[in-house]
């Protein structure tokens, strides 16, 4: 193989590995249910709200955090982006709440479209979705 062809697989092959990583990553958006008034929501409430530090909307009505299995890349993105934390981290955080009483962690459900589901369905709730699926039942409070 010259030089220059294996110039060319480098180039292609670093291509490929971009676009394989930018396709995983996905456009989380922080969302609640088209029936909660809120209009927005600051990136350390929506932290505070799930890392059960905030047990309330601004407003006082209670909020209700969804999240996501472990693993999923929407959690990874959105924990990263707007709450700061690596899973590892995330995982020792809520080891310390529960050992100490001061908590649990939020409910976690499969996927976005499960947290989309149970969010048009409570104004209450809070979760993280993949913008692709952002509709009429949900609105977005936070885009990271």
């Amino acid at each position: 193989m010259s030089f220059g062809s294996r110039l060319r697989w480098i180039g292609l092959s670093l291509a490929l590995q971009l676009a394989c990583s930018t396709a995983a990553q996905a456009d989380v958006v922080a969302v609640v249910s088209s029936k909660n008034p809120l209009s927005a929501l600051s990136k350390n409430e929506i932290a505070d709200i799930f890392l059960g530090k905030r047990l309330r909307f601004p407003d006082g009505e209670q909020a209700v955090p969804i999240d996501q299995e472990p693993g999923v890349a929407a959690r990874k993105e959105f924990y990263t982006a707007v709450v700061g934390k690596t899973e590892a981290q995330l995982k020792a955080h809520w080891s310390k709440v529960i050992f100490t009483g001061r908590g649990k962690p939020p409910a976690a459900v499969a996927d976005s479209g499960a947290v989309k589901k149970l969010i048009a369905a409570n104004p209450q709730a809070i979760g993280y979705i993949d913008r692709s699926l952002v509709d009429s039942t949900v609105k977005v409070v936070r885009a990271p």
